[in-house]
């Protein structure tokens, strides 16, 4: 509309969410939609983390906290980076946000000035490049292959820096192709970069106990490069707490102080009452966290073994994460005789109408040959959708 800025006309809705809401319209009319488009576990949060925030109402958490935080839940973050990945933050260099979005929104909002570059693999997590659009930054994408498991090479990252370049982008394990980075491949990276002093990294490590293959690498875990490292985290997907709107940022304390500043403006502090059930999820036994783990492993075995049976889908085997991203461009110029499937969102469209299931087209994560499942779902939908997927498309010829 001619009345809204060029910043909002600039920005793309999140094909995520649009496609969430489809399926949401159609199960409201009465359909049996099995939407796997969401980026959310689907177990209930922990008993004992709802206890949490249960006693924090009653004990009048009720004031504004800190902008950056409570001092014993950025304690417990910090004590977290030492525990578990071996890291020393100080509290000071952390700030807690509204979710793990609202940090990176930060971070790239302090970070990026107008023509400065961020490189960004592709695929990548679909509001990366519009966050980097908001700060009027400029989005260098480097495209990665299913025979690479979409990661991207030191060559490629020596290639794509310039004069400008500002920051690299990282998601380890990957939304949406479940690829992570192990330490080898991790210290390729760090020693291009090192090469280049004025280029910061931004890390989104959300998925970090969502692992199939061994212990989460960090790249703040390299000491030559740590202090241009800014880790986003939270506690959405570890601890099935996706409407707690928890993360957090460990970054040098110049940024953490930046992000307050802005935060400050914006929204002042996270939910004080989600804080302190963030608290106990990160002071208590990660448990329910290894059982979700198990899960999303098995799952992902299934949904591998599902698509096996059905012509025309080429995937990676994840890593992490709860996604397959499934390369479909077989089906692309193919028709069941009255509709022809040309692209990604035609693909999804017509899963969505003819076998009631809700998917992501792959463009909006910058890959238009592919689709994004998410396999936050049972074992008998999971079957359910594939069985229904297999049998719509063995009608495309």
């Amino acid at each position: 509309m001619e009345h809204l800025s060029k910043r909002i006309n600039s920005l793309s809705e999140s094909q995520t969410i649009a496609m969430n809401q489809k399926s949401k319209d159609l199960q409201a009319q009465g359909v049996d939609v099995i939407n796997l488009t969401v980026g959310e576990p689907d177990f209930f949060t922990p008993p004992h983390v709802k206890e949490a925030a249960k006693r924090a109402v009653d004990e009048n958490y009720s004031f504004y906290s800190a902008v950056n935080g409570y001092p014993d839940l950025l304690k417990a973050i910090s004590a977290k980076f030492k525990n578990e990945n071996n890291l020393d933050y100080k509290p000071e260099q952390i700030i807690v946000s509204n979710g793990a979005k609202h940090s990176l929104a930060n971070a790239i909002l302090c970070l990026i000035d107008e023509g400065d570059e961020v490189i960004i693999p592709a695929p990548y997590w679909v509001s990366y490049a519009e966050l980097v659009k908001l700060a009027q930054g400029t989005n260098v994408i480097i495209p990665t292959t299913l025979e690479n498991n979409y990661k991207i090479t030191p060559a490629q990252l020596e290639k794509a820096i310039t004069s400008k370049t500002k920051a690299l982008m990282l998601c380890s394990p990957s939304n949406p192709t479940g690829s992570l980075y192990n330490k080898k491949e991790m210290k390729a990276l760090v020693d291009v970069l090192m090469k280049h002093p004025r280029v910061f990294v931004i890390s989104d490590e959300i998925y970090e106990h969502i692992n199939f293959v061994g212990k989460h690498v960090s790249v703040a875990e390299f000491p030559e490069i740590k202090e241009r490292c800014i880790i986003i985290n939270g506690v959405s997907k570890a601890y099935a707490m996706t409407g707690y709107r928890i993360g957090y940022m460990a970054a040098p304390i110049w940024l953490t102080k930046a992000c307050s500043k802005l935060q400050g403006q914006m929204t002042t502090n996270a939910s004080t009452i989600a804080q302190r059930a963030a608290l106990t999820a990160l002071t208590t036994e990660k448990t329910y966290t290894y059982e979700m783990n198990d899960a999303f492993k098995r799952r992902r075995n299934l949904v591998l073994g599902l698509m096996k049976e059905i012509p025309g889908f080429k995937c990676n085997v994840p890593e992490g994460a709860f996604y397959v991203f499934p390369d479909i461009s077989y089906y692309y110029g193919k028709s069941d005789g009255s509709i022809t499937i040309k692209t990604d969102t035609d693909f999804c469209i017509y899963l969505l109408d003819k076998a009631f299931v809700a998917t992501v087209p792959g463009d909006a994560f910058g890959e238009p040959n592919c689709i994004r499942i998410s396999y936050a779902n049972s074992d008998e939908k999971l079957t359910k959708a594939f069985k229904q997927i297999k049998e719509v498309l063995a009608k495309v010829k």
